[in-house]
C-alpha cells in the first residue's frame, strides 16, 4: 500500500508502543545519553516509548530501566579488562540473548563502548533489529582496522566530530554529525568571578558558614579521573604535584579545586589528602562532590587525567596540563595500536600540541608543577589558547540530544511501519 504524504506524517506522529534497548558503559556515556533520552521522551510519537538496558544515574533519571549494573563495564585499558573479563562477557551473552528473545527491540543504541557495544550490534543487526551508535569509535587515532567490524554492527553512526562523517560515507556506512552534547551545555564565555562565588557559597554550607564568601588568588582544578584505577595510579601523582606547586608559590593564595566524580572514589582520594597535609598542613585542597563545571569554570590553570573531561575544561576555555598513567602491558599495547601524536581531545580536536601532555614516565610531580605553573605567567600565549577553544567551541555546538533523538524516533516510525 502506498501512503500519501498527509498519511505518512499522521502515521509518524501516532504514538506507538516502541521499545529502545540501550547500554552505556560509562559515566561520560551516561551523561552523554540522558540527553538524549530526555528530547525523545518528549517527542509525541515516542510517549509510549519503553527504554531498557544498561545506564547510570542520569538515564535512569530519564526513563531507562537498567537491568545490568553499568559498573561491570566501567574499565579502561587492557589489563583493567581483562580482570573483569568473565563479569564483562557473562554480561554481553546475557545481553544478547534477552534482545533477541523476550526483550527484542525496536532498536538498539550503542553509546559509546565500542569494545562492547559493537559485539552486541552485529548479534542484533544480523538478526534485523536496527542498530545506531552514538560516538564514533577513535578510528582517527588508533585501530583504523576497527572500520570493517563497524560496517557488520552498525546501520547508521551518529558522529560527535565533524570531521568522522567523511570517514564512514568513504565506507559506504550511515553517518550523522550530531555535535557534541557538552558544546551546547556549556555558555560560549565563562564567568570565573561568578562560578568561584558559587563554590564559596558550597563550601560555606559544608562548613557551616565558616568559610570566606569568595575564593581569591589563584585556583587550580585537580581532576584525577573517574575511575578507581585511575585514582589508584594518577591521583597520587597529582596530590604530591599539588603539594609542588603550593611550596612554590608559597606566600600567595592558592586553592586547589578536586570534583569527586563518584561516591565511591571519595574515600581514597580523602585518604590521599590526610598524607599530604601531613606533609603540607597549611595547603589549600578541597574535595567538592559533583561540581565538575563551577570547579573548571572558576579555575585559572588545570591539572587533568585525559579523558572527556578534557574536552570539558577545553570547552570552558582553560589552560591545562593533561597527564595519565596505565599499566605498563596496556601503555605497550595501546603504543603499538596508536598513530597520533597526542591522546588528548583538546590537541586532537586542533591538531597540534596547543595544551602539554606528560604521559607514564614523563607524569611526574615536578614536570607537571613545572607545566602547570608555566600557564599562571603567559597571558598572552592564555588568550591565543582561548581563542582556538573558542572556535572548537562553535564548530561542536550543535543540539545534540534533538539530533540524536530524532534519528531514533525516525528508525523506529520506520519499523513500527510496517
Amino acid at each position: 500500500m502506498i501512503l500519501l504524504p498527509h498519511q505518512r506524517a499522521a502515521l509518524l506522529d501516532r504514538p506507538v508502543l516502541s521499545k529502545l534497548a540501550c547500554v552505556a558503559g560509562e559515566p561520560s556515556g551516561d551523561l552523554l545519553a540522558s540527553s538524549v533520552l530526555r528530547e525523545l521522551t518528549q517527542l509525541p510519537n515516542m510517549v509510549n516509548l519503553e527504554i531498557y538496558g544498561v545506564g547510570g544515574p542520569l538515564m535512569q533519571s530519564e526513563g531507562l530501566h537498567s537491568k545490568w549494573s553499568m559498573e561491570i563495564l566501567s574499565v579502561r585499558g587492557y589489563v583493567e579488562a581483562l580482570r573483569q573479563l568473565p563479569k564483562i562477557l557473562r554480561l554481553r551473552h546475557e545481553l544478547i540473548s534477552y534482545l533477541l528473545g523476550a526483550g527484542r527491540p525496536d532498536v538498539y543504541l550503542g553509546i559509546d563502548a565500542p569494545d562492547f557495544n559493537l559485539g552486541v550490534e552485529i548479534n542484533l543487526k544480523a538478526a534485523g533489529i536496527p542498530t545506531l551508535h552514538f560516538v564514533s569509535p577513535s578510528i582517527w587515532a588508533w585501530r583504523s582496522g576497527r572500520i570493517q567490524k563497524i560496517k557488520q554492527a552498525v546501520d547508521r553512526m551518529l558522529c560527535i566530530f565533524p570531521f568522522e562523517t567523511a570517514i564512514y560515507e568513504k565506507e559506504g556506512i550511515s553517518a550523522t554529525y550530531v555535535g557534541h552534547p557538552l558544546a551546547s551545555s556549556i555558555p560560549l564565555m565563562p564567568k570565573p568571578d561568578e562560578a568561584r562565588k558559587r563554590i564559596a557559597n558550597y563550601l560555606a554550607i559544608e562548613s557551616n558558614n565558616n568559610y570566606p564568601k569568595s575564593i581569591d588568588g589563584v585556583v587550580i582544578a585537580v581532576l584525577p579521573g573517574s575511575r578507581g584505577s585511575e585514582i589508584e595510579l594518577i591521583a597520587p601523582i597529582f596530590f604530591e604535584t599539588m603539594r609542588i606547586i603550593a611550596s612554590r608559590l608559597r606566600g600567595q593564595t592558592i586553592t586547589f579545586l578536586i570534583p569527586v566524580a563518584a561516591s565511591h572514589l571519595r574515600k581514597p582520594l580523602e585518604v590521599l589528602l590526610q598524607k599530604i597535609r601531613l606533609l603540607d598542613p597549611g595547603i589549600c585542597i578541597h574535595l567538592i562532590d559533583g561540581q565538575a563545571d563551577a570547579i573548571l569554570e572558576s579555575a585559572d590553570v588545570v591539572l587533568i587525567a585525559s579523558g572527556t573531561a578534557t574536552l570539558q575544561a577545553a570547552l570552558w576555555k582553560k589552560p591545562m596540563v593533561i597527564s595519565y598513567k596505565v599499566p605498563w602491558l596496556t601503555a605497550q599495547i595501546m603504543k603499538r595500536q596508536g598513530y597520533l601524536p597526542y591522546i588528548g581531545l583538546p590537541n586532537i580536536l586542533c591538531g597540534d600540541f596547543v595544551v602539554p601532555e606528560l604521559l607514564q614516565d614523563q607524569a611526574k610531580p615536578d614536570a607537571l608543577a613545572d607545566s602547570v605553573l608555566g600557564w599562571l605567567d603567559q597571558p598572552v600565549r592564555v588568550a591565543a589558547l582561548q581563542s582556538r577553544f573558542l572556535e572548537m567551541h562553535e564548530l561542536l555546538r550543535r543540539p545534540t540530544g534533538a539530533l540524536v533523538a530524532e534519528a531514533i524516533a525516525q528508525t523506529i516510525s520506520k519499523v513500527s511501519r510496517f
